[in-house]
């Protein structure tokens, strides 16, 4: 048998190429950014561009090339560009985003603004420079897309926010599994006792399972885990419109301890609130994910990621977006704060989060970075370019 989760309240080798970006905050003080990019590569002869490239160290590693490159990049004059954020529809996201505009335009004076939407148009939208910088890259979700961009030289990724995280369309409330214990696996929904808890009037005389949100990556991976367990003909699947409409309806039905069956992950407002259960699934493989999906989710994989254009000019945005570190656990302080404080909009949240944790956020900006976003902080300012809500 398989494992039972409890959830209480809360490849092959690739080349790797490392850009060295060196640009000046001004003339007389340059600054030094990092930035990791993974492609694959031919062992071939390099072309020396002019001032671009400084130096260049091969490695051959089995049948492909290490490449280190130093290049230099001059800081741009005058007016500094926007740095547009990708404002994807869930609570995590919107929130690292509005910490991170307050960040970019008080500490290092960019404007900012956002486009907001759903996974993949905006993953589409950061590939095309239409914006400059998605605070998370769902992973496995999006490997497909991702994988195929990354190969492209159309994103790149500087590190990682909110960190592993578990996600699973087959949850459902602790006390619907104490009732029924026996209901503990995703083949028990193809018995006719238990898929008779979630049926509805909709759903006719298969269960009710609340999937992803439309647009979402995990919208088309959830259906194929569904027709790969061979449930089909046992499941009706719903899509919210967004996470909001899907929060709700969990936690409509659990204030009434009525059956659920649906979609989540752990650092969703309910997640951390509520005491949920997994139903057991066969475990990932990368044999079965890429094929018929009929096995649970691997754990996510979380990336902060730029379109390349950004480093040229902005290389202070990224360093800074290099050192970043908001991980589930400080997540988990905003979401108790928030439960806290229910009239607190993100806006509000993130400027809380901000004036009492200048201990974290000042590890990942410059000194001088520091002392702007605290005077503005003091200031009581809000960012520009945050959207009005």
């Amino acid at each position: 048998m398989f494992t039972k989760y409890r959830l209480l309240g809360l490849t092959m080798v690739m080349a790797i190429v490392t850009v060295i970006a060196i640009a000046a905050c001004s003339p007389a003080e340059p600054q030094v950014v990092e930035v990791t990019r993974e492609v694959q590569v031919e062992v071939e002869k390099e072309v020396e561009k002019p001032v671009e490239v400084v130096k260049e160290v091969e490695k051959v590693v089995t049948e492909q090339v290490e490449v280190t490159r130093v290049v230099e990049v001059m800081a741009p004059e005058g007016p500094k560009d926007p740095v547009i954020f990708g404002d994807l529809n869930w609570s995590s996201a919107l929130l690292q985003n509005r910490i991170a505009q307050y960040i970019v335009e008080k500490g290092y004076g960019y404007p900012t603004d956002v486009k907001f939407g759903a996974t993949l148009p905006l993953f589409q939208g950061l590939k095309n420079g239409d914006t400059d910088v998605t605070m998370e890259i769902w992973l496995p979700n999006q490997d497909e897309a991702w994988n195929e961009a990354r190969e492209e030289g159309a994103v790149l990724s500087v590190g990682q926010s909110l960190g592993k995280d578990w996600q699973s369309a087959f949850v459902i409330p602790a006390y619907l599994q104490e009732q029924y214990p026996d209901l503990d696996s995703v083949d028990d929904l193809k018995d006719q006792q238990y898929k008779d808890l979630f049926t509805t009037a909709e759903s006719g005389d298969k269960a009710r399972l609340v999937s992803c949100i439309i647009g979402w990556a995990c919208e088309t991976v959830n259906a194929a885990q569904i027709s790969g367990y061979g449930l089909d003909d046992h499941v009706h699947i719903v899509n919210p419109g967004d996470g909001a409409a899907l929060n709700a309806d969990l936690y409509g039905a659990y204030e009434r301890e009525e059956p659920w069956l649906g979609y989540q992950w752990g650092t969703n407002d309910p997640a951390l609130k509520l005491d949920l259960v997994r139903l057991e699934e066969p475990s990932y493989s990368d044999e079965c994910w890429f094929t018929t999906k009929a096995c649970a989710y691997e754990d996510a994989t979380i990336l902060i990621a730029v379109n390349p254009d950004l480093p040229g000019r902005a290389p202070d945005v990224v360093e800074m977006l290099r050192h970043w570190d908001f991980n589930i656990n400080i997540y988990k302080a905003v979401v108790r704060w928030q439960g806290d404080n229910p009239d607190a909009n993100v806006n509000a949240t993130a400027l809380w989060w901000l004036n009492n944790n200048a201990d974290i956020w000042g590890g990942w900006v410059t000194d001088e970075a520091a002392e702007g976003i605290q005077a503005a902080l003091s200031a009581g300012e809000e960012a520009d370019g945050w959207p009005t809500e």
